[in-house]
């Protein structure tokens, strides 16, 4: 990155992180069931509430018991569960017109992050409907409050409960991008392990890493707060004490609520203190293939922290030793290599690879590009990176087999 923009992000930064005592962060009431949800819309007096959610939720069962529990206390609610896993413009203006032709006057994110995202943005547009989403991306364009917003998280990875971000895809031109406001921040967040009992294996540990990755990358950022390391730190603890046992017998109650609680952890952390380079470049996969963001986040995260070298081994010395890896008299780099290490025995025992396959080569400049134009000025990373070397990682992660196919393809056209 040359010295003048180089310049000019830490100088944002800086900026910003000087503000942060005087911002309106605000941290989301916990419930521990959905059961507790209709006495608090009640004491809110909401007549009507819409329920976000996604297919897959739904035909699982999921939202039973909350329909059950409104439906006992005779609160009328609408379902709008056409939410895909990069919700989309699409979806946000279909939900919006439930919401609105039915006099809603709460809603409720009920899923991942893709559901909460899309919970978020339709209570942006209720409150501004002569304003694109477009218009609202970046951060703080929505400065309005959002009706009563309820955030039902099951996975437990995300964070979404927690933050002011809502990342949605442009429908029409696969572009992905985030909105930041405070009043996007959910009110209540439901941290129910019944809801989280059913996930497979898989989506149990992808999402368990991108928890991990939302502690990491808040932590090793360079706006952290005594609060967001602490934080991080616990979130980060709770996820090395649990996730296996979440992956190998998810009907463990106790560890689901632990990594539950590690979930919103690292959301409190990475709200305050932001991600990297490893959302970044997950988010531009996510907007032009539909990878999901937890895979996405798994797979890269060993990428970046290698790129940032000894920059962050004291940091990752202090995760290590939070983790249970390493002991705090452990050299420095010895721990932050450990750390590192075991984040890539963590992906191998869950069977997740070191490459996205869809990543085409000729779509790697543009990749690169939104993911510079995302992370360039806002994210407090360690060592700033432009379009250019970030198209590096896209190149590690480029299957090899596909990169085998490429080349024979080229030899082919020659002869």
């Amino acid at each position: 990155m040359n010295p003048l923009r180089k310049m000019y992000c830490r100088t944002f930064q800086t900026a910003f992180k000087i503000a942060l005592p005087f911002l309106p962060y605000r941290t989301p009431e916990i419930i521990g069931s959905v059961k507790g949800i209709p006495d608090i819309l009640k004491k809110k007096r909401c007549s009507a509430v819409l329920i976000i959610t996604d297919a897959g939720i739904r035909g699982l069962g999921l939202t039973r018991p909350l329909e059950k529990a409104l439906a006992d206390n005779s609160i009328p609610y609408y379902i709008y569960d056409r939410t895909v896993a990069n919700p989309t413009t699409a979806n946000v203006a279909e939900a919006l017109q439930i919401y609105c032709e039915n006099g809603c006057d709460a809603i409720i994110g009920f899923g991942g992050g893709s559901s909460m995202d899309c919970a978020k943005a339709v209570g942006a547009r209720a409150v501004k409907p002569k304003q694109s989403l477009a218009k609202m991306k970046g951060i703080l364009k929505v400065h309005k409050k959002l009706p009563l917003l309820m955030a039902i998280p099951t996975t437990a990875g995300t964070g979404s409960e927690t933050t002011l971000a809502a990342v949605i895809t442009d429908a029409e031109t696969r572009h992905k991008y985030a909105i930041n406001d405070f009043p996007l921040i959910p009110r209540y967040a439901v941290l129910d392990p019944k809801v989280t009992i059913s996930l497979p294996p898989s989506i149990t540990a992808t999402t368990g890493m991108d928890a991990l990755t939302h502690a990491v990358e808040a932590y090793i950022g360079n706006s952290t707060t005594y609060g967001t390391r602490k934080n991080a730190l616990l979130a980060v603890r709770l996820i090395f004490e649990n996730i296996d046992t979440v992956y190998n017998d998810g009907k463990n109650i106790d560890a689901r609520r632990n990594m539950l609680h590690a979930s919103f952890y690292a959301g409190c952390a990475f709200t305050k203190s932001y991600v990297g380079y490893v959302h970044a470049v997950a988010h531009s996969l996510g907007g032009e293939y539909n990878v999901p963001h937890g895979l996405a986040n798994a797979v890269i995260l060993p990428f970046v922290l290698e790129a940032y070298r000894e920059t962050i081994h004291k940091k990752l010395h202090r995760l290590a030793v939070a983790a249970g890896i390493s002991e705090p008299e452990t050299p420095v780099g010895e721990s932050a290599a450990a750390f590192i290490q075991a984040v890539k025995d963590m992906k191998e025992r869950f069977g997740i690879g070191n490459h996205i396959p869809e990543i085409r080569d000729v779509d790697i400049p543009k990749l690169a590009h939104y993911a510079d134009k995302e992370a360039n000025p806002l994210y407090p990373v360690p060592v700033l990176m432009d379009n250019l070397k970030l198209e590096d990682f896209y190149y590690q992660l480029m299957d090899e087999t596909q990169d085998a196919d490429l080349s024979q393809t080229d030899v082919t056209v020659c002869r």
